[in-house]
């Protein structure tokens, strides 16, 4: 089954509770200017890519020029979700690398069957991610594409064992954290807030991923998805 929910099922549930978390940070950006979004998870299968994918397609739907940055450069997953079919070496990672002294940034961004809906793909994997990233031309690459988009997600790699989410955070307004309903602790959830409050990030919420439950004595959660 397809995971854009947003678009094939707009009457779903889940497609609601999207819809309820682009509302929240909407009202987020009344006092904040939020344009740059930061998805994450705690650890591995816990959604944070399906998250990511729903958000932007829901923003889009909303007739907001989205971009959607698939930042995981160890595992990413936003080609497959959206069945892209990319050149090869044209990805975020290939863009972080090219020396060119006047780089055509349009060249690496795949237009998606979503109107408004833009994606940039993992790209080629690289041997150390972590010192790609920390890399200052992110910043200068980021900056050029806010001219050109209202909102851009960032679906990053998971908190636990990393550093890139961490480096990452510098670039964005707001994160968002996934957890799974009876996979993610409380401990482990409260061990990713800390280490992103320890790097200053500006944490919007937590999005519980897989249920169909509005209430729970384990988490303090804003919004909630059944995936």
């Amino acid at each position: 089954m397809t995971e854009l929910i947003v678009n094939n099922y707009p009457k779903s549930s889940v497609t609601e509770a999207i819809k309820t978390v682009r509302t929240n940070l909407r009202f987020s950006s009344i006092e904040n200017d939020i344009k740059t979004i930061l998805v994450t998870s705690s650890m591995s299968g816990e959604g944070k890519s399906f998250i990511s994918a729903n958000l932007a397609a829901s923003y889009a739907n909303s007739n907001e020029k989205v971009l959607l940055i698939d930042c995981d450069l160890r595992r990413g997953r936003q080609k497959e979700l959206f069945k892209l079919k990319t050149k090869t070496g044209h990805g975020f990672s290939n863009l972080l690398i090219d020396n060119h002294n006047r780089i055509n940034i349009k060249e690496y961004i795949n237009k998606t069957s979503i109107k408004n809906l833009d994606v940039l793909t993992t790209g080629s994997y690289p041997p150390n991610p972590t010192v790609l990233l920390e890399s200052s031309k992110i910043e200068k690459i980021i900056n050029i594409l806010k001219e050109n988009y209202d909102y851009i997600i960032l679906d990053t790699p998971p908190v636990t064992g990393l550093t890139d989410t961490l480096i990452l955070s510098r670039l964005a307004d707001i994160v968002l954290i996934v957890a799974r309903a009876k996979k993610t602790t409380p401990e482990i959830l409260n061990n990713t807030k800390e280490s992103l409050e320890k790097v200053n990030a500006t944490i919007g919420g937590v999005i519980l991923n897989g249920t169909d439950k509005l209430d729970s004595k384990y988490y303090k959660n804003y919004y909630y998805t059944e995936e």
